[in-house]
Formats: C-alpha cells, sequence, structure tokens
C-alpha cells in the first residue's frame, strides 16, 4: 500500500530530517516506528501527509508511492483525498469549537453526506465520550478525551491509511490501554495504521511490523513480536536492565528511554 524509499528531508535547504529512510505498509497492517526524540518520526509522517512545507521542510530525493501513484509533490488535501489522513502530535483540537464542529471539520473534504452520517456514528461508538459531550468546546475536554477526538476527527475523512503521532503522549495509563483498545477496533476494521511512538511496548503490542530510526535513517527492523524480544530494544525502550546494550549497537539512542 505505501512504500518509502531512501527518503532523504532537509529544514530550511541545510537541517537534516531524514537522512536515508525507506518503510513499508501493507493493506490493512500496523506498522509501528520507534526512536529518540530527534531521529525523524515525525518528518516521516510530515513527508507522507505533505505537510512539510508548513515547517519549512522539503523532500530532497527519495520516493513516496501510495497504490502505485507518488506522493511526492502533492499538496496535503489531495493526500487527504487519497484517504491518507494524520493525526497529529499534542492533538491539536480547535479548542474553541465543541466536538461535533471539531468532527465536522475532519469530514471537510468527504462529498457523501450519507457517508458521513455513517462514519460519524461508527466514530461515536468507537468513543463514546464524543457524543456524550458533543455540544462541549473541546478545550474543556480532558487530554484523553481530546486525544479521543483528534483520532475521532481523523476518522472522519475516512482514510485507507491512518497516520498516528504519539498518540499516548501525556496520558495516565488507563486512558493510554483505552486509546491503544480503540486503534485496535480501528486496524480491526481494515484501515493501514502508521504508529509513531514513544511508549514501545504499547507501539510493539499494537504493530505486525516495526522499525527504529536513528538519526535521520533505519537502523533496525522486523515482525514487532521479534523486535520485542530483540535485546537491543529491550534495552533501549523496554526498560530491560539485567544486561547493557551491546557495544556499538544503536549508539545515539542510548540515553532514550520510552
Amino acid at each position: 500500500m505505501l512504500t518509502v524509499r531512501e527518503l532523504r528531508v532537509t529544514y530550511a535547504r541545510s537541517i537534516v530530517g531524514l537522512r536515508s529512510a525507506s518503510l513499508e505498509v501493507a493493506p490493512g497492517a500496523v506498522v509501528a516506528v520507534l526512536g529518540s526524540n530527534g531521529a525523524g518520526k515525525t518528518t516521516l509522517l510530515r513527508a507522507v501527509s505533505g505537510t512539510l512545507p508548513d515547517v519549512s521542510g522539503r523532500i530532497s530525493s527519495g520516493s513516496i508511492t501510495f497504490e502505485g501513484q507518488s506522493l511526492v509533490g502533492r499538496p496535503a488535501h489531495a493526500i487527504v483525498d487519497a484517504r491518507i489522513v494524520q493525526a497529529p502530535e499534542g492533538r491539536r483540537v480547535f479548542e474553541r469549537l465543541t466536538v461535533a464542529e471539531n468532527l465536522r471539520i475532519g469530514a471537510f473534504r468527504v462529498r457523501d453526506s450519507a457517508g458521513r452520517r455513517r462514519t460519524l456514528q461508527q466514530v461515536l461508538e468507537l468513543f463514546p465520550v464524543l457524543g456524550e459531550r458533543r455540544d462541549q468546546r473541546a478545550g474543556l475536554l480532558s487530554g484523553g478525551q481530546q486525544q479521543m477526538l483528534a483520532i475521532g476527527r481523523a476518522l472522519m475523512a475516512q482514510p485507507r491509511l491512518l497516520l498516528l503521532d504519539e498518540p499516548s503522549l501525556g496520558l495516565a495509563p488507563q486512558m493510554v490501554s483505552q486509546v491503544a483498545a480503540a486503534i485496535r477496533r480501528i486496524s480491526e476494521s481494515g484501515t493501514a495504521i502508521v504508529v509513531v511512538e514513544q511508549n514501545a511496548a504499547m507501539a510493539l503490542s499494537l504493530a505486525s511490523y516495526a522499525y527504529v530510526l536513528s538519526t535521520g535513517e533505519v537502523s533496525l527492523s522486523g515482525p514487532a513480536g521479534d523486535l520485542a524480544r530483540d535485546d537491543r530494544v529491550r534495552d533501549l525502550y523496554l526498560g530491560r536492565t539485567d544486561s547493557p546494550a551491546p557495544a556499538g549497537d544503536l549508539p545515539r539512542l542510548a540515553r532514550w528511554s520510552g
């Protein structure tokens, strides 16, 4: 479904965000992307979603294809029309608008009114609290409820590929579990998902395949279950302390903990 090949991204023509990143997403799969702050995870999502120009970023080389069609150079709204939708880091709901208004904005480019109604019903079944608070301003929701709204708003665009940037960021453990359960249900409906997470245990439990980014390159990849058992990943991300990380393995990530 999605293929990223040797992608290089720069900001302001000088700062390297990605050096040479490659990634694949199969239809209906959940793919996790792990890495330290600054490794290039969010840059990767911005490149796929077409939002790099908003932050003075550009694709210098490499390719991104979705179902055989190039995404490089296509504006963000055209990528949404191709049914690739990103829920950004930090939720970024429209705080002064109501829950219902936020959801309507998510469906702005969906022309099928009956389809919008069906999708809204599915979102409210997935996140019942959004229905209970549909007339409340989004800024008055809890952090977890805002995260549900951000994901629900993205789902209103009826994505075939959903990009999630740090969906568990700043959430209490109980809310993390609820968000993870919702992501599983979204995946079970057939939507492919790329999830960027610093909560490595959560991400690997959801994903079928995972990539580790280090300084803008993929340093490790494989089936999520295999990476969860890999000593390098366990040492760096899952809190294992019974032995040191092997010398020379992913040295730039050694200070990070999820």
